[in-house]
């Protein structure tokens, strides 16, 4: 039963010329049961509305960073709605349990291949290595940090492979609307790059 509600939050400062997130954002729009927000769009000054930020929060049940991977980590507006978002107190802290239980993950378009995000590579780290620190903000606020979804190489891929990558986020969205899921299995995964759409239902959904 695919009722699962999905927030995606999408920080990009130069959306206008990133092929590859203007075709996933194409795909993933046309799915119910998701609130697509386009966060440099409605905050270009970066004055951020907190209440109405947490309200979204409060109203769906996974939440996806969708982002370029900007020198190992996110663009500054992001940053900026982290820090002011998610305040002491509500979503951390004494009392801050406002998110507890909620499914959240990354979404990256990252100009290197898996390649170079290796321990042998040149980045000397995995991609899931440098977003340890989205997992543990995540853990702070009694959230499940999901495996992310990479799109490697995102500068120098073809059209067909956009077109792919397009069609595995569709899938994983849809996917994760479904009440069935083990996350505990869920999350043993490194990223959801490692999967194919028909392994999911065999490997990751609770047995009756």
């Amino acid at each position: 039963m695919a009722n699962k509600k999905i927030l995606i939050l999408f920080f990009h400062p130069r959306f206008e010329d990133s092929r590859v997130n203007a075709q996933l954002v194409e795909g993933v729009k046309q799915l119910q049961n998701i609130t697509f927000r386009d966060m440099y769009e409605l905050y270009p000054d970066f004055n951020i509305n907190v209440e109405k930020e947490q309200a979204q929060l409060l109203a769906h049940d996974i939440i996806i960073w969708q982002h370029p991977f900007y020198w190992y980590n996110c663009p500054p507006l992001m940053k900026q709605w982290l820090d002011l978002v998610l305040e002491y107190g509500w979503a951390y802290g004494t009392n801050g349990n406002k998110l507890s239980g909620k499914w959240i993950m990354n979404v990256i378009s990252s100009g290197g291949g898996f390649n170079v995000y290796q321990k042998e590579g040149r980045n000397r780290f995995t991609h899931r290595d440098f977003l340890n620190s989205f997992d543990q903000t995540a853990h702070l606020c009694q959230m499940d940090y999901l495996p992310p979804f990479i799109i490697p190489g995102a500068n120098k891929l073809s059209v067909a492979e956009i077109e792919d990558f397009m069609i595995r986020y569709t899938q994983i969205v849809h996917f994760l609307m479904n009440e069935q899921i083990d996350i505990n299995k869920l999350k043993e995964l490194e990223n959801f790059n490692q999967l194919n759409a028909d392994q999911w239902e065999h490997q990751f959904y609770k047995m009756p």
